[in-house]
């Protein structure tokens, strides 16, 4: 298995085992295994491509998607993205053993008959674990993700997600284990290696494995500050010339424009926004185009998620997270209403009544669109007290020196 730090071409993993892949050398492989190899021949269909596309046809060829987010696209906040624009939605990544074995845990994915399509995604580095969480929702869903793009360090240490690209084999073997076992299509979202050649090995490696359609983030394994590093769309371009599958694009989907540009240029069949849409769940809204998102419209969209809540309950954490990143600067202007959602015990009905409807009387009379947050008390104290010591260590260098000074 190669890693995703790179390995000499005569060791690039095309796959292995019961699926005709072959490992290709530097030395031994002819002109036409390398044009496939790095996606300058016309893709090869492979066997379910039909039925892969037929696939997405039923799902209404969805254009923008809802990308999946640990305990952020839980059902909601879901409904309220498609409410919006949005016209398929991955559900959170499930560990897909403690699906299977913990009840309580398993009780955190709902859905609901308009919450389609969806694609609830596991994590898992055992095909049995895989295929028991599995078909546990076979029924509730369109299709299965399989997370193979997480590259936090808790991936790192389960061995899952983006760190499964040091084993290629167990990937193939996830992938073709799934798809045999299941009624419904496999999906799989993936990370790029650094080395163009690499990726599209591994994909292709995927689609032949028997993927239906592939989520190709635009990133490294190694790149995991999304608001520091930029997507390479060039791979992803590359990604979907190869393949005779459905393919989506990941990455810098800041706004409606991006989108339609990261279309323009991979000519991907979708797209998906992660942390942008926490911040604006109508980035994919065709009112974007008219009307640029402003914090104002945050409150709004709140009431729109908590009306959601109380008819799809979900744990006060992941709504505290929501309110956060929907009205966290008004938030830090108005610290007493921060201080209520923090620690003031309140349920969902309380954040409306109390926050939210609060939020939208002050932003209202405010007669601006943006927040200007302000230093909280305790946040001032401690500035002051940093002050205090830098202003102290200042004087003791002036003692320091001034001694100095006399005794020479």
């Amino acid at each position: 298995a190669a890693a995703a730090t790179g390995a000499p071409s005569e060791h690039l993993p095309i796959g292995g085992g019961s699926g005709g892949m072959h490992a290709a050398s530097a030395a031994g492989t002819s002109a036409a295994a390398v044009a496939e190899v790095v996606g300058d021949a016309e893709p090869m269909p492979v066997p379910h491509a039909a039925a892969a596309w037929e696939f997405w046809r039923r799902m209404g060829a969805p254009k923008y998607h809802v990308a999946p987010m640990v305990d952020q696209s839980e059902l909601p906040y879901r409904m309220l993205c498609r409410a919006n624009g949005a016209t398929c939605a991955y559900s959170p990544m499930y560990h897909a053993r403690l699906f299977h074995e913990d009840l309580k845990y398993r009780a955190e994915f709902t859905t609901c008959p308009e919450d389609r399509p969806l694609l609830v995604q596991f994590c898992a580095n055992d095909p049995g674990h895989l295929l028991r969480a599995a078909k546990l929702v076979e029924d509730k869903c369109d299709a299965v993700d399989i997370n193979f793009g997480c590259p936090q360090r808790i991936a790192k240490r389960g061995f899952y997600g983006a760190f499964l690209m040091d084993d290629l084999e167990l990937v193939e073997k996830l992938v073709r284990e799934l798809v045999a076992g299941l009624k419904i299509p496999v999906t799989c979202k993936i990370r790029i290696f650094p080395e163009i050649e690499k990726t599209l090995a591994y994909a292709k490696m995927i689609e032949r494995a028997g993927c239906s359609v592939l989520a190709v983030h635009g990133r490294t394994r190694d790149q995991k500050n999304t608001s520091e590093i930029r997507a390479d769309w060039e791979p992803i371009r590359r990604v979907k010339a190869a393949l005779s599958i459905p393919v989506l694009a990941n990455g810098n989907v800041r706004h409606l424009g991006d989108a339609a540009e990261l279309l323009a240029y991979t000519k991907c069949d979708g797209v998906l926004s992660a942390e942008s849409l926490l911040v604006d769940p109508s980035l994919f809204s065709p009112s974007r185009l008219r009307t640029p998102y402003s914090s104002a419209e945050g409150v709004r969209l709140l009431r729109g998620y908590l009306t959601n809540v109380l008819r799809f309950p979900v744990p006060m954490r992941m709504v505290k997270g929501h309110v956060h990143k929907l009205v966290g600067g008004w938030l830090s202007e108005f610290h007493d209403l921060r201080d209520l959602v923090n620690r003031g015990g309140l349920d969902i009905q309380g954040l409306l009544d109390q926050v939210v409807d609060e939020l939208d009387r002050r932003v209202s009379s405010l007669g601006r669109t943006e927040p200007v947050p302000t230093l909280t008390e305790r946040a001032r104290q401690r500035l002051e007290a940093e002050r205090a010591k830098q202003a102290a260590i200042e004087e003791q260098d002036r003692e320091a020196a001034a001694l100095a000074a006399l005794d020479a």
